[in-house]
């Protein structure tokens, strides 16, 4: 057959093709047509109601935040608030105290709490602590008050365990992800040169906007304050952490008593770069003591701080290797030893002195 025979007999078949398919429609719209019938679904999986079950009974303990930020026209000498950002929340107890991070409230000059049953509330700041990047705001709730979250633990989750976490990402607010504990015992560098330690590490979605939201295990306690992602894009990557309910529960009780947390010390002075140094130098893992200060809990415990020798060299003092049971290896992980335990209480430190291991006893005082 010729090329243009075949051409014609194509164009020929496609044009009867489209004339039937014009008919059929034409057809189907005579037609009486119903909607399909429904397929039963049958009762939800155990793990869909129990998620459903602690949604239901956690979301009117979460909070949206929303802040403003004091700014002034420089021509007018105006002062007026304009938007700063959002965050997350929740309930601590039934006299209003509302936890979230210290980072969502963090320069601003107001911050509004909204609750699940859309009602709205200026807050008062309580207390915070950047080293713990928590803060309590506190609202007056006369009634219809929401449930405090009830409170779990930290100390003895397990990689794997199932998490769930409830909050405002990008401003959408109340929304749950859900995930597992992926590590635990992770650190995070903070803006004033310490670091944030045992955090729980989740691939529970996590975005900007939750942040101090709540992190729940599967009975629906709080674990932990979502409060950060690691991230390259600013969105979640799978890779998010939380401040454990164990530090939460022993900072936040001080800043609603006292507006401010008082972190355990020793009343020495150590420098974290210089420390560094001289660990290698030295071929030492721990905190070279520079200077103990007077009448401190240091002194009291008989430890030596650096001194000058005649030819002008640094002798070291006493070289921290351990608080109780647990090393220390830097400056940075000896506050977060310390953080573990309360002013008052008598820790152990082990030293090195000379060269020698040595074990003292320290009464921890309060710090800045």
């Amino acid at each position: 057959m010729k090329s243009g025979s075949l051409l014609r007999v194509v164009f020929l078949l496609a044009v009867l093709f489209l004339a039937w398919q014009g008919v059929s429609l034409w057809l189907d719209r005579g037609r009486d047509v119903q909607p399909r019938t429904v397929t039963a679904r049958g009762e939800l999986a155990a793990d869909e109601q129990a998620t459903i079950e602690l949604f239901e009974k956690a979301k009117d303990s979460v909070a949206y935040i929303t802040t403003r930020a004091a700014v002034m026209d420089v021509w007018t000498r105006n002062v007026f608030t304009v938007p700063r950002g959002t965050g997350s929340g929740f309930i601590w107890d039934d006299a209003g105290h509302v936890v979230t991070n210290f980072h969502v409230i963090e320069g601003a000059s107001e911050a509004t709490v909204k609750l699940a049953d859309g009602r709205s509330f200026r807050a008062a700041l309580v207390g915070a602590s950047p080293a713990h990047d928590i803060a309590v705001l506190k609202i007056g709730v006369a009634f219809k008050r929401p449930p405090p979250v009830p409170i779990g633990t930290s100390h003895d989750l397990k990689v794997g365990q199932k998490v769930f976490a409830i909050g405002n990402p990008f401003g959408l607010d109340w929304t749950l992800t859900t995930g597992i504990v992926s590590a635990l015992d992770r650190s995070l560098a903070t803006d004033n040169g310490r670091s944030i330690e045992h955090l729980i590490q989740t691939d529970a979605a996590i975005n900007p906007g939750n942040s101090g939201g709540p992190l729940l295990d599967s009975a629906g306690r709080l674990i932990g304050i979502n409060t950060a992602i690691y991230s390259p894009s600013g969105a979640s990557a799978g890779i998010g952490f939380a401040v454990p309910v164990d530090t939460v529960n022993r900072v936040v009780p001080q800043l609603i008593a006292k507006g401010k947390y008082l972190r355990p010390a020793l009343g020495i002075e150590v420098e974290e770069g210089l420390n560094s140094r001289l660990a290698r130098l030295l071929g030492v893992e721990g905190v070279i003591i520079l200077r103990v200060l007077p009448d401190s809990a240091a002194a009291a415990a008989g430890l030596r701080g650096a001194s000058l020798a005649p030819d002008g060299s640094l002798v070291p003092g006493d070289i921290i290797v351990a608080v109780g049971d647990k090393p220390v290896r830097g400056v940075r992980e000896l506050f977060a030893r310390l953080d573990d335990h309360q002013v008052g209480e008598v820790v152990t430190l082990r030293i090195l002195r000379d060269g020698r291991p040595l074990e003292v006893p320290v009464t921890l005082q309060a710090g800045a």
